[in-house]
């Protein structure tokens, strides 16, 4: 049985596209959805957008029964016209327009996310009679790729929001939250879920029960280092779920991106200059012809680390680097301080292929930078075993 790099790298010796390119495998993308499906039995997978929002992987997700976690009206147009029915769409982004919301209510949106007053206020008059949730500012631990304080309110702030919601002829569902992109700590769902059961709790006693909690994305994937397993996390949720809200029974929700395209992906890439800042500077300088701003902007901070494998064969013999992107810009150094080696005899024009490159990478590239085009994305579909992918 083939695996995922024996079809895209089967792809990609057969067409040898110019680098750098994307090359995502779908069955794969299929795989993870319906792992995540299976694993979290009853709960509503909507995945993520903004991960990776090639057509190609929306339509597959369309086809396998996913929800889709949107964050503007672009994204609306994209998964409406991968077939995907208005219902299985969530607004999920606290930061919009007026006219984003009357643009998402017309296409037949009809679920959306709050953190304040005055968007609550404009749902209430774009998209009356809608379903929302409050998004809770929640206290977590340190994931990978945190966000700091920029989504959510407090606790006591999203009760006196969704009474008003019910005042406003909404229809308050519940509140929803986010741990951390790549979250490695199956622990921090058990402070946001202890945080939401006081919202809970707080409008039933003011007549206003709610139904829904959306537990966000967060769920990893392993790049150089390990991650816990999907089970890892339902466990974890499950027990939170009981501990926190014992006798209920919420719809749960959650919104994984990372986790359904990530390891779906490849990305090739061509080694443009290899360079020594002096005779006896131990660390060569590998320079790459794609860097943070055509597709590898999660390097920011040197938060994730991708795996690395230099494709064409070379000598055992290796050393420490830092890896650098292609741009005119002195921000764009992808690895300082994590240690990497690649072979001493690394010559430019040698391909190095980036691994588990699906999620936040195309859809992160900038547009014409230094003149560069956006990260070209190749997604490859297997019809069944025996046969050689085909692509669009």
């Amino acid at each position: 049985m083939s695996t995922t790099l024996d079809r895209i790298r089967g792809f990609l010796a057969e067409h040898d596209p110019p680098t750098p390119c994307l090359v995502i495998d779908v069955d794969t993308v299929l795989e993870r959805y319906r792992t995540l499906a299976a694993t979290f039995e009853g709960s509503r997978v909507q995945y993520a957008v903004k991960a990776n929002p090639e057509p190609a992987v929306l339509r597959a997700l369309v086809a396998a029964g996913a929800s889709f976690d949107v964050a503007s009206p672009a994204e609306i147009e994209l998964c409406l016209a991968a077939g995907a029915a208005p219902e299985t769409l969530s607004y999920g982004n606290t930061v919009k327009k007026p006219a984003d919301i009357a643009f998402a209510h017309r296409a037949g949106v009809r679920e959306y996310v709050v953190e304040a007053e005055s968007d609550l206020v404009n749902v209430a008059e774009r998209a009356p009679g809608a379903e929302v949730s409050v998004r809770l500012l929640v206290e977590a631990p340190a994931s990978v790729t945190p966000f700091g304080r920029k989504f959510g309110c407090a606790a006591d702030q999203a009760v006196p929001l969704l009474l008003r919601a019910a005042e406003l002829g909404l229809d308050p569902a519940g509140v929803s939250f986010h741990v951390g992109s790549q979250q490695l700590d199956t622990g921090a769902w058990d402070l946001a879920i202890a945080s939401a059961a006081k919202v809970f709790t707080a409008t039933a006693e003011h007549g206003v029960p709610l139904r829904r909690l959306n537990v966000g994305g967060g769920i990893s994937v392993a790049y150089t280092g390990p991650a816990p397993a999907p089970a890892d996390y339902a466990a974890a949720i499950g027990a939170a779920l009981r501990e926190h809200l014992p006798g209920q029974e919420p719809e749960v929700v959650l919104e994984p991106g990372r986790a359904i395209v990530a390891e779906a992906g490849l990305i090739r890439c061509e080694v443009v200059l290899v360079s020594r800042k002096s005779a006896d500077d131990p660390e060569r300088w590998v320079y790459l012809d794609v860097g943070r701003y055509n597709g590898l902007a999660e390097t920011e901070n040197e938060a994730i680390a991708y795996r690395l494998e230099v494709v064409t064969d070379h000598s055992t013999a290796d050393g420490p680097v830092i890896i650098a992107g292609p741009t005119c810009d002195g921000d764009d150094v992808l690895y300082q301080r994590t240690p990497y080696r690649l072979p001493l005899s690394l010559r430019p024009g040698d391909r190095i292929d980036i691994l588990s490159a699906g999620a936040y990478t195309a859809s992160y590239s900038s547009v014409a930078f230094n003149g560069i085009p956006p990260l070209r994305t190749y997604c490859i579909h297997s019809i069944h075993e025996g046969r050689p992918p085909s692509a669009e």
